[in-house]
C-alpha cells in the first residue's frame, strides 16, 4: 500500500473523530466535540490516504504527541520530536502497521534529523513490538489515566 501526507482538513478530522476501536483500545475513541475538532485543525496533525485518496490513519507532532501528566514527570525532557499516531481501526492488526508507521518515520526524518519520541499506553503490546521492532528504546513509565511509557529512537 502506497501511503501520501495531506493537510489536516474538517473532513478528515471528523472522520477521525468518530473512529471506534474496540476493546481495549477503546480507550482511544474520541468524542466528536468543538473542542476536539479545534485540536486536530489548529494543531500540528496530518492526513495520511491511500493512493485511493481513502484516509487510512494520521500522525501529530511536538506537545500534541503528548501525554499532560507526562509533562508533570519529567518525561519530555530533552529536544525531541514527540510524535503520535493513529490507523483507522479497520486497517489495524492486518499487518501493514509497519508499512504505516515507517512512512511517517522516513517523512519525519527527511524533515528533520532529531531524534524521536512517542507516548504509548502499557497496554498496547502491539504497538509497543512494533514501536521495538523500528528502533524505539523504552525510556519510563508514568502514570495518567491509565499507566503510559515513553519511547526514544535516535
Amino acid at each position: 500500500m502506497r501511503f501520501f501526507i495531506r493537510e489536516m482538513n474538517e473532513i478528515y478530522a471528523i472522520n477521525i473523530l468518530n473512529w471506534k476501536y474496540e476493546a481495549p483500545y477503546d480507550f482511544y475513541n474520541n468524542e466528536l466535540s468543538e473542542e476536539s475538532l479545534k485540536e486536530l485543525l489548529d494543531n500540528p496533525y496530518y492526513s495520511i490516504v491511500n493512493d485511493q485518496e481513502e484516509l487510512v490513519g494520521f500522525f501529530c507532532t511536538g506537545t500534541s504527541a503528548q501525554v499532560p501528566r507526562g509533562q508533570d514527570c519529567g518525561a519530555y525532557l530533552g529536544k525531541y520530536i514527540d510524535i503520535g499516531i493513529g490507523m483507522k481501526p479497520e486497517l489495524t492488526g492486518k499487518g501493514i502497521g509497519t508499512e504505516f508507521f515507517s512512512f511517517i518515520l522516513n517523512q519525519l526524518q527527511q524533515e528533520n534529523h532529531s531524534p524521536l519520541r512517542l507516548t504509548v499506553a502499557t497496554f498496547n503490546t502491539r504497538a509497543i513490538h512494533l514501536y521495538e521492532k523500528l528502533g524505539f528504546k523504552k525510556v519510563m513509565e508514568f502514570t495518567a489515566s491509565t499507566e503510559f511509557i515513553t519511547m526514544k529512537k535516535g
